[in-house]
């Protein structure tokens, strides 16, 4: 996400007073709720969506996931990366190549 984007985001929540609400637990709820409302979307069909609903609750939980970076005071790019890091190893491609098996049982 650029900066210009992160700063929209922290100037709406802070024109708002939001942040006192922006507590871990409130902010991890709220991601959930709006990735349920995402699935939502395809509830009865893989292939009929309306794709703007779609970009509407997928930016919900980017947005929701930004402050909670926030305010853990965490990096996305280092979160991200030491993640794939893990997920190279759980899932080395000679074994997981065009396979959907956990790692635990490749």
């Amino acid at each position: 996400m650029n900066e210009k984007t992160i700063e929209r985001i922290r100037k709406f929540t802070s024109d708002r007073s939001w942040e006192q609400y922006h507590t871990p637990s409130n902010l991890a709820k709220s991601i959930v709720i709006e990735a349920s409302e995402l699935l939502e979307c395809f509830q009865w069909s893989d292939t009929e969506f309306d794709i703007e609903h779609v970009k509407e609750e997928l930016a919900d939980v980017i947005v929701y996931s930004r402050n909670l970076l926030d305010t853990l005071g965490l990096d996305e790019d280092e979160i991200v990366n030491s993640k794939m890091e893990k997920n190279e190893k759980k899932y080395p491609i000679e074994k997981s190549k065009g396979k959907y098996t956990k790692y635990d049982k490749l």
